[in-house]
């Protein structure tokens, strides 16, 4: 082969190379730029899906209709505004217990970023980016999975706080929690602030001390 030839087609799969090479660089900064503004906008369009739609009693979120967001509102309200956690039950459980907010539970979570990025969990459930309607019986922890133990008032998150005293043992929702009831501006380790944070939330089990 004739040596300038072998120099231009090497010099320009250079050029290819260091092309795909920026290209995947700014994909990846861009994964986060406006963050702040995007996760608003995310929250914003939850609001506007419940259409109004408030649950304030344990009785009106057992009347939810698999499949139907609806909003709680969470300790994060101020004096200023309500904030609010965003729920969709995919199961339900009619007869099941009840935490309460002194109580331990068992949980199965799933948690992602509003890119559908994993940042926790102890099973592969669904994300921020599943929409419609999600089979209850699909994406279910498996035999290699195991539940996470939590203190209802030990430390987590409003939405997390509210969400389980409304859920029942044996029901899966899926919760989406603003960043105002969840780290909030500043996020917290690897937490990103301003994160609206969705969970794929099972409820395994109620932890209650015997009285």
């Amino acid at each position: 082969m004739d040596l300038r030839r072998f120099n231009m087609r090497l010099l320009l799969l250079l050029v290819v190379a260091a092309t795909a090479v920026a290209c995947s660089e700014v994909k990846e900064v861009g994964e986060y730029d406006n963050w702040k503004e995007r996760n608003i906008a995310f929250a914003d369009s939850l609001s506007d899906l419940t259409a109004g739609r408030v649950v304030f009693t344990a009785a009106e979120a057992d009347a939810m209709q698999i499949g139907t967001l609806y909003a709680i509102e969470t300790s994060a309200s101020t004096s200023k505004q309500n904030q609010y956690v965003y729920v969709k039950k995919l199961t339900a459980n009619q007869v099941g217990v009840r935490p309460y907010y002194t109580d331990k539970v068992k949980a199965f979570y799933y948690g992602t970023y509003i890119n559908g990025e994993r940042f926790d969990g102890n099973f592969k459930g669904y994300s921020s980016l599943d929409k419609g309607t999600l089979d209850g019986n699909a994406n279910m922890p498996d035999q290699f999975n195991a539940s996470t133990e939590f203190g209802i008032a030990n430390g987590l998150i409003a939405a997390w706080v509210m969400a389980l005293q409304y859920m029942r043992q044996g029901e899966r929702w899926m919760v989406y929690a603003p960043y105002q009831s969840a780290y909030g501006k500043d996020g917290s380790n690897s937490i990103m602030g301003y994160s609206l944070l969705t969970f794929d939330l099972i409820l395994d089990e109620v932890v209650r001390e015997e009285e």
